[in-house]
């Protein structure tokens, strides 16, 4: 597997993964997928965070993103979707797209990246509910599942109410 920056041409290689990982029996296309093409054309998408896993064929069998989010007016980023194709979950595309994310993003000069997710999973990652750094979900009722991962630029006086690009608002 070969982590990248996402290309022009992948995009509909990353929507079709998008869909089959997020499938639902009785819906057409998932939220995930939606979720997905509004936030490219929103001003919280940051290009260089998309990437995609490819295989030896050149063939997309993952995709994280990161977009802009905030902490009151500070800028950070918020991480997901993450997407892998049903045929290769649970064999480590996740982890290594995760991974690479998180690097980039701390290589770009990200405070801290957030997220929404299972606990269990992401703290695997050095991920922690947002509350232990003073840092308020969208949404109450995400509790211990809205969590915060902080890099190298992150400072303990960056605290207050996080908000995700808008297109997270139409879920």
């Amino acid at each position: 597997m070969l982590i990248r920056r996402e290309a022009p041409a992948d995009i509909p290689a990353v929507r079709a993964l998008t869909t089959a990982a997020f499938a639902k029996p009785g819906t057409t296309v998932p939220a995930e997928a939606v979720l997905l093409d509004e936030l490219r054309g929103c001003e919280g998408w940051l290009p260089q965070l998309s990437l995609v896993a490819v295989n030896e064929r050149d063939e997309v069998a993952g995709h994280v993103l990161c977009t802009r989010g905030h902490v009151d007016t500070a800028p950070v980023v918020a991480l997901g979707p993450l997407s892998v194709h049903p045929d290769h979950q649970r064999r480590g595309v996740g982890l290594a797209l995760v991974h690479t994310a998180l690097g980039a993003a701390d290589a770009l000069g990200e405070p801290l990246v957030a997220l929404l997710g299972s606990p269990a999973y992401y703290s695997r990652y050095g991920f922690h509910p947002s509350t232990q750094y003073g840092i308020t979900a969208p949404d109450p009722d995400y509790g211990d599942y809205f969590q915060v991962r902080t890099l190298s630029a992150y400072r303990p006086s960056l605290r207050g109410t996080f908000a995700y690009a808008a297109p997270f608002n139409d879920l």
